[in-house]
């Protein structure tokens, strides 16, 4: 299996279980890894016969951006499932995280994976 990824993409949404939360635009950002084959692709230079990260990207954007969230484990899901049905991925690993929302950490989140790695 190959991977397709994408890294540190970075999205502003409302995410968060306290009030203030639900009244700001707070950064999330995300490390994408989609498994895929991509030798159909390498052999003919054709964008149909690849997983297209820029379509990806411009998908989780508008979703997360558009979105309203408490936690980033549901986030999570959401995102995973997306790429999982509308990208015939059959498995990823992705990593979500909130820059700044522990003091002294430089970031939060989960990392999580979904479908089967062959």
């Amino acid at each position: 299996m190959d991977i397709v990824y994408i890294r540190e993409l970075e999205v502003e949404t409302v995410i968060g279980i306290y009030d203030w939360e639900r009244e700001v635009r707070q950064t999330v950002s995300l490390d994408l890894e989609m498994g895929t084959d991509i030798r159909a692709a390498a052999s003919t230079e054709d964008i149909e016969q690849t997983l297209n990260y820029k379509s990806v990207s411009k998908r989780l954007i508008s979703f997360i951006s558009e979105s309203e969230f408490l936690l980033v484990e549901t986030m999570a899901e959401e995102i995973s499932q997306i790429v999982l049905s509308e990208f015939d991925v059959p498995w990823l690993r992705l990593r979500l995280s909130k820059p700044g929302a522990v003091r002294g950490a430089k970031d939060v989140g989960v990392v999580i994976e979904r479908g089967e790695r062959s």
